[in-house]
């Protein structure tokens, strides 16, 4: 990085703290000054509400490594999940104060990035915009057309666009944003540690199979995440029973809480498969679950993105998934790193399934995957930000020593 680049200083406004984005700050704070403001102060309680059916903090380190404020949430009834959930008026003074090279905004839904966008067009900072929405989430034809009239004054806020993938940039183009100011800043997890921690002796993995209940003959298929509508967990359960019928036996282990794991029990019960249900597992505990595995499934209608598949793959885990996922173009390289069936198509998902079992740890598939992870990487993501700083803060950029 040059002295200039190295000397930036650069604001982030996020919801909250977030397992995903506390590498990426940490990196970036690396290349340049940063700070990062949190317009919430998550609770177990909330992360209950938002879909994990249980209470937890989660086990790993969310705030070190990087400067960061939490700032005072006014809002009425303070949460993550609607536009007025954050109402955090002080980030207005930081920004007109800060002396900022440029500042990001990890969306638009809350009121608070609001806030910060409108100071940041009032002081002239540079403002960037990183998500992860992309156009095959489903919604009406109503609702997508109004959208595009709100949306394509929303992109005129910004001055540059960090997109995560590839449906993401498709999202941000259809709505308005020009080319040339969008930065690729792919979507990622800390490959290192989860690849780290996934490392386990054969003797390890028998043992940790067989406390989810995985005889020796079956073969784990893993789902990780909300037992939640939109990523209809029961088509595996479906999808089993369609795989039993051929003589393949597969043991679906599910691995995460919410409102439908009842109902998938007796789901499970009525069509005669044998599933596993985990419960909640904390961060650190992951990896060693993902390697275990023989496939990684992620049935969704609706994901924005699917981190999960990101973990399972750094782990040496195949995945197979729903075209509605939104990292199905960037993750899944057809019968090498995974495979992927359309949402809904139980027969699809079943012989998505057949082909996979096949390729499981096998040298080339593991390769695909090593280059997989390193291609959605955090060096790969901050590499973007600070190209796309670099660009935006073009005659602006102030040195500080």
């Amino acid at each position: 990085m040059t002295e200039k680049t190295a000397k930036m200083r650069i604001g982030v406004l996020a919801s909250h703290p977030i397992q995903y984005q506390a590498p990426l700050f940490r990196e970036l704070a690396r290349e340049v000054d940063l700070t990062v403001y949190f317009a919430h102060r998550q609770t177990a309680e909330g992360q209950a509400r938002a879909g994990y059916g249980v209470a937890f903090d989660w086990d790993v380190d969310l705030l070190s490594g990087y400067a960061s404020e939490f700032l005072q949430n006014q809002a009425k009834n303070p949460n993550v999940f609607n536009y007025g959930g954050c109402d955090t008026p002080e980030i207005a003074t930081i920004i007109q104060k800060g002396d900022f090279d440029a500042f990001i905004v990890t969306g638009w839904y809350l009121k608070s990035y609001w806030q910060a966008i409108r100071a940041c067009r009032r002081h002239g900072v540079p403002v960037l915009v990183r998500g992860d929405s992309q156009l095959h989430t489903p919604r009406s034809w109503l609702k997508r057309m109004a959208k595009k009239v709100v949306y394509r004054w929303i992109m005129r806020q910004f001055d540059g666009y960090l997109y995560v993938g590839k449906r993401n940039l498709e999202y941000l183009l259809y709505y308005g944003a020009t080319r040339e100011r969008c930065f690729f800043s792919p979507h990622f997890i800390d490959v290192d540690w989860f690849r780290t921690k996934s490392h386990q002796t054969d003797e390890e993995r028998r043992a940790l199979r067989l406390s989810l209940g995985v005889q020796e003959d079956e073969k784990l298929l893993l789902f990780v995440g909300r037992l939640v509508e939109m990523k209809c967990p029961s088509d595996l359960l479906k999808a089993a029973a369609l795989l039993k019928a051929q003589g393949v036996a597969v043991r679906p282990v599910y691995v995460g809480s919410g409102r439908l794991e009842a109902d998938l029990v007796k789901q499970a019960q009525r069509l005669g498969i044998k599933a596993s249900f985990a419960g909640f597992k904390n961060q650190s505990e992951l990896p060693v679950i993902y390697a275990a595995a023989d496939l990684f499934i992620l049935p969704s209608e609706s994901e924005t993105w699917g981190l999960t598949v990101n973990e399972a793959q750094a782990c040496g885990t195949l995945a197979v998934i729903s075209t509605a996922v939104g990292c199905m173009p960037d993750l899944i390289a057809d019968g090498m790193t995974g495979k992927s069936y359309v949402s809904g198509d139980l027969r699809a998902l079943a012989d998505a399934v057949m082909t996979m079992l096949p390729r499981v740890q096998t040298e080339a598939c593991l390769k695909a995957l090593q280059d997989k992870s390193a291609e959605y990487s955090v060096s790969n993501a901050v590499a973007g930000i600070i190209t796309a700083i670099s660009s935006v803060a073009q005659g602006k950029v102030k040195l500080h020593g």
